[in-house]
């Protein structure tokens, strides 16, 4: 799967994993409203992405939520050392949340990560869904499965000779936001009334 900022032009079918940089300040926002005194932000994301285009987004995103952000950049693949190592880090900068990036390697590490972030007592903002379901604390995401569905019907419709510049690039419009109550109360979370009232799973 591509990704493509919004009103970039695409050359060829395919989906994108992101609807653009405002998908950033919109998770940021949610954490701070889980976690209100959240006074410093960790970003987990990986190094060529950090140095690419989504550093700079992130940024400022965080910069006009008015929060300091630490990068946390890793090589790929990251091992669990790794990533032991970041997470431990972002508390030794005094980070009291962490917000993890959308890359393949998070999904590959889908358990590990939630289980080393609550180990760290760290509130978390995850990218899928999946890691809310192994114990993270909330995600804002797009349907993973939507997209691969999408993905599918564009490459069934090359076999059966569609012209690939003729099929539309699919964007990711419709996310979600998972929360699992459990993880909040283990991180001495009260969930507020209007997170659950928007929140399209909530795991118990």
């Amino acid at each position: 799967m591509r990704r493509v900022w919004p009103g970039q032009a695409a050359i060829s079918p395919g989906v994108s994993v992101d609807t653009g940089p405002s998908i950033y300040g919109k998770r940021i926002a949610l954490l701070h409203e889980m976690c209100p005194t959240m006074s410093k932000l960790a970003f987990l994301t990986m190094r060529i992405a950090w140095e690419g285009i989504q550093g700079p987004a992130v940024r400022a995103a965080a910069e006009t939520a008015g929060i300091p952000l630490i990068g946390l950049p890793l090589v790929f693949p990251a091992s669990e050392a790794d990533y032991r190592s970041a997470i431990a880090e972002a508390s030794r900068e005094g980070a009291d949340a962490i917000m993890i990036s959308d890359n393949p390697d998070v999904m590959r590490n889908r358990a590990l990560i939630p289980n080393l972030v609550s180990a760290a007592k760290l509130p978390a903002m995850y990218p899928f869904l999946e890691l809310v379901q192994t114990g993270g604390l909330m995600a804002y995401a797009f349907d993973l499965a939507e997209l691969n569905k999408q993905a599918a019907n564009q490459i069934d419709a090359v076999l059966r000779g569609a012209n690939p510049g003729e099929i539309p690039f699919y964007q990711a419009s419709k996310f979600e936001l998972s929360i699992n109550l459990k993880t909040a109360t283990s991180l001495g979370l009260r969930v507020p009334d209007s997170l659950l009232a928007s929140a399209d799973n909530v795991i118990e």
